[in-house]
Protein backbone atom coordinates (compact mmCIF):
# COMPACT_ATOMS: atom_id res chain seq x y z
CA UNK A 1 0.00 0.00 0.00
CA UNK A 2 1.23 3.47 -0.87
CA UNK A 3 0.37 6.68 0.98
CA UNK A 4 1.40 10.26 0.39
CA UNK A 5 0.99 12.88 3.10
CA UNK A 6 0.69 16.61 2.44
CA UNK A 7 0.84 19.23 5.18
CA UNK A 8 -0.49 22.70 4.32
CA UNK A 9 0.08 25.82 6.38
CA UNK A 10 -0.63 29.50 6.12
CA UNK A 11 -2.69 32.19 7.75
CA UNK A 12 -6.44 32.61 7.72
CA UNK A 13 -7.66 34.17 4.50
CA UNK A 14 -5.02 32.62 2.24
CA UNK A 15 -7.16 29.68 1.17
CA UNK A 16 -5.31 26.85 2.94
CA UNK A 17 -8.53 24.94 3.65
CA UNK A 18 -9.72 25.34 0.04
CA UNK A 19 -6.37 24.07 -1.26
CA UNK A 20 -6.63 21.00 0.99
CA UNK A 21 -10.20 20.35 -0.15
CA UNK A 22 -9.23 20.66 -3.80
CA UNK A 23 -6.42 18.12 -3.53
CA UNK A 24 -8.46 15.72 -1.39
CA UNK A 25 -11.52 15.90 -3.63
CA UNK A 26 -9.39 15.53 -6.79
CA UNK A 27 -7.80 12.37 -5.38
CA UNK A 28 -11.27 11.02 -4.60
CA UNK A 29 -12.40 11.79 -8.16
CA UNK A 30 -9.41 9.74 -9.36
CA UNK A 31 -10.45 6.74 -7.26
CA UNK A 32 -7.93 7.06 -4.45
CA UNK A 33 -8.67 6.92 -0.74
CA UNK A 34 -8.28 10.19 1.13
CA UNK A 35 -8.17 11.62 4.61
CA UNK A 36 -8.49 15.38 5.15
CA UNK A 37 -7.98 17.06 8.49
CA UNK A 38 -8.19 20.85 8.80
CA UNK A 39 -7.19 22.98 11.77
CA UNK A 40 -7.59 26.71 12.01
CA UNK A 41 -7.44 29.32 14.74
CA UNK A 42 -10.33 31.40 16.00
CA UNK A 43 -9.44 34.41 13.88
CA UNK A 44 -10.67 34.67 10.30
CA UNK A 45 -7.67 36.64 9.04
CA UNK A 46 -4.10 36.29 10.24
CA UNK A 47 -4.49 33.30 12.56
CA UNK A 48 -3.04 29.90 11.78
CA UNK A 49 -4.66 27.69 9.19
CA UNK A 50 -3.26 24.19 8.73
CA UNK A 51 -4.46 21.06 7.00
CA UNK A 52 -3.32 17.51 6.46
CA UNK A 53 -4.23 15.47 3.40
CA UNK A 54 -3.32 11.80 3.09
CA UNK A 55 -3.84 10.12 -0.28
CA UNK A 56 -3.58 6.34 -0.57
CA UNK A 57 -4.12 3.63 -3.13
CA UNK A 58 -5.87 1.50 -0.48
CA UNK A 59 -7.44 2.20 2.91
CA UNK A 60 -5.72 5.11 4.66
CA UNK A 61 -3.55 3.90 7.54
CA UNK A 62 -2.33 7.28 8.83
CA UNK A 63 -3.88 8.86 11.94
CA UNK A 64 -5.60 12.26 11.56
CA UNK A 65 -2.49 14.08 12.80
CA UNK A 66 0.48 12.53 11.04
CA UNK A 67 3.86 12.45 12.77
CA UNK A 68 5.78 12.63 9.48
CA UNK A 69 4.87 13.70 5.98
CA UNK A 70 6.11 13.26 2.44
CA UNK A 71 5.35 16.84 1.37
CA UNK A 72 4.30 20.32 2.40
CA UNK A 73 2.77 23.43 0.91
CA UNK A 74 3.58 26.57 2.91
CA UNK A 75 1.77 29.80 2.04
CA UNK A 76 3.12 31.86 4.95
CA UNK A 77 6.22 31.49 7.16
CA UNK A 78 4.48 32.35 10.45
CA UNK A 79 3.54 28.77 11.35
CA UNK A 80 6.11 26.99 9.20
CA UNK A 81 8.49 25.98 12.03
CA UNK A 82 6.30 23.41 13.81
CA UNK A 83 5.16 21.95 10.50
CA UNK A 84 8.65 21.61 9.05
CA UNK A 85 9.64 19.44 12.03
CA UNK A 86 7.12 16.83 10.84
CA UNK A 87 8.59 16.40 7.36
CA UNK A 88 10.72 13.46 6.28
CA UNK A 89 14.31 14.44 5.36
CA UNK A 90 13.75 14.45 1.59
CA UNK A 91 10.22 15.88 1.67
CA UNK A 92 8.86 17.82 -1.30
CA UNK A 93 8.24 21.38 -0.12
CA UNK A 94 6.51 24.17 -2.04
CA UNK A 95 6.87 27.58 -0.42
CA UNK A 96 5.29 30.90 -1.27
CA UNK A 97 8.56 32.73 -1.93
CA UNK A 98 6.69 36.05 -2.04
CA UNK A 99 6.46 35.89 1.77
CA UNK A 100 9.38 33.69 2.91
CA UNK A 101 12.34 35.99 3.67
CA UNK A 102 14.58 33.24 5.05
CA UNK A 103 15.66 30.27 2.94
CA UNK A 104 14.18 26.88 3.80
CA UNK A 105 17.03 24.47 4.43
CA UNK A 106 15.70 21.26 2.94
CA UNK A 107 16.89 19.36 -0.15
CA UNK A 108 13.70 19.49 -2.27
CA UNK A 109 12.29 23.00 -1.86
CA UNK A 110 10.44 24.61 -4.74
CA UNK A 111 10.01 28.36 -4.37
CA UNK A 112 6.90 29.74 -6.06
CA UNK A 113 6.02 33.47 -5.91
CA UNK A 114 2.34 32.67 -5.37
CA UNK A 115 1.32 35.99 -3.82
CA UNK A 116 3.12 37.99 -6.50
CA UNK A 117 1.63 35.95 -9.36
CA UNK A 118 -1.89 36.04 -7.89
CA UNK A 119 -1.76 39.77 -7.21
CA UNK A 120 0.34 41.24 -10.01
CA UNK A 121 -0.13 38.85 -12.93
CA UNK A 122 -3.65 37.56 -12.29
CA UNK A 123 -5.01 40.61 -10.47
CA UNK A 124 -6.61 38.27 -7.94
CA UNK A 125 -5.04 38.36 -4.46
CA UNK A 126 -7.56 35.74 -3.29
CA UNK A 127 -6.01 33.14 -5.62
CA UNK A 128 -2.71 32.66 -3.75
CA UNK A 129 -3.57 29.14 -2.62
CA UNK A 130 -4.67 28.09 -6.10
CA UNK A 131 -1.40 29.30 -7.64
CA UNK A 132 0.61 27.34 -5.06
CA UNK A 133 -1.67 24.30 -5.44
CA UNK A 134 -1.21 24.33 -9.21
CA UNK A 135 2.57 24.34 -8.74
CA UNK A 136 2.40 21.47 -6.22
CA UNK A 137 0.21 19.42 -8.55
CA UNK A 138 2.50 19.97 -11.55
CA UNK A 139 5.57 18.98 -9.53
CA UNK A 140 4.16 15.88 -7.88
CA UNK A 141 1.24 14.72 -10.03
CA UNK A 142 -0.35 13.60 -6.76
CA UNK A 143 -3.53 14.40 -8.68
CA UNK A 144 -4.07 15.70 -12.21
CA UNK A 145 -4.68 19.35 -12.99
CA UNK A 146 -7.98 18.43 -14.65
CA UNK A 147 -9.18 16.62 -11.52
CA UNK A 148 -8.05 19.53 -9.36
CA UNK A 149 -9.98 21.99 -11.52
CA UNK A 150 -13.14 19.88 -11.28
CA UNK A 151 -12.59 19.45 -7.53
CA UNK A 152 -12.14 23.19 -7.07
CA UNK A 153 -15.44 23.86 -8.80
CA UNK A 154 -17.18 21.30 -6.56
CA UNK A 155 -15.51 22.72 -3.43
CA UNK A 156 -16.64 26.31 -3.90
CA UNK A 157 -19.75 27.21 -1.92
CA UNK A 158 -22.62 28.69 -3.92
CA UNK A 159 -21.80 32.24 -2.85
CA UNK A 160 -18.25 31.88 -4.28
CA UNK A 161 -19.01 30.11 -7.56
CA UNK A 162 -18.27 33.29 -9.50
CA UNK A 163 -14.56 32.70 -8.66
CA UNK A 164 -14.33 29.31 -10.40
CA UNK A 165 -12.92 30.61 -13.69
CA UNK A 166 -10.33 32.80 -11.94
CA UNK A 167 -9.33 29.92 -9.65
CA UNK A 168 -8.91 27.62 -12.66
CA UNK A 169 -6.64 30.23 -14.26
CA UNK A 170 -4.64 30.42 -11.02
CA UNK A 171 -4.19 26.64 -10.93
CA UNK A 172 -2.88 26.72 -14.50
CA UNK A 173 -0.61 29.69 -13.75
CA UNK A 174 0.89 27.88 -10.78
CA UNK A 175 1.48 24.76 -12.82
CA UNK A 176 3.43 26.86 -15.31
CA UNK A 177 5.82 28.16 -12.65
CA UNK A 178 7.66 24.88 -12.05
CA UNK A 179 9.31 22.04 -13.92
CA UNK A 180 6.46 19.58 -14.34
CA UNK A 181 6.99 16.15 -12.81
CA UNK A 182 10.14 17.22 -10.93
CA UNK A 183 9.05 15.44 -7.72
CA UNK A 184 6.62 12.70 -8.72
CA UNK A 185 4.48 11.29 -5.91
CA UNK A 186 3.58 7.92 -7.32
CA UNK A 187 6.71 7.09 -9.31
CA UNK A 188 8.88 7.45 -6.20
CA UNK A 189 6.29 5.58 -4.15
CA UNK A 190 6.54 2.61 -6.51
CA UNK A 191 10.30 2.57 -6.04
CA UNK A 192 9.81 2.49 -2.24
CA UNK A 193 7.35 -0.40 -2.29
CA UNK A 194 8.65 -3.71 -0.93
CA UNK A 195 9.48 -6.32 -3.56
Amino acid sequence: MLERELLLTGIGGQGVQLAAQVIARAATLEGRNVMLFGVYGGVMRGGNSDATVVVADDRVQAPPIVSHAWSALALHPRYWGPMSARLIPDAVVVINSSLFDEPVDMPRVFAVPATQVATEELGNPMAVSMVATGAYIALTELVSLDSATAAMEESLPAYRRQHAQANAAALRAGAGLVDARAALAWASAAAEAPA
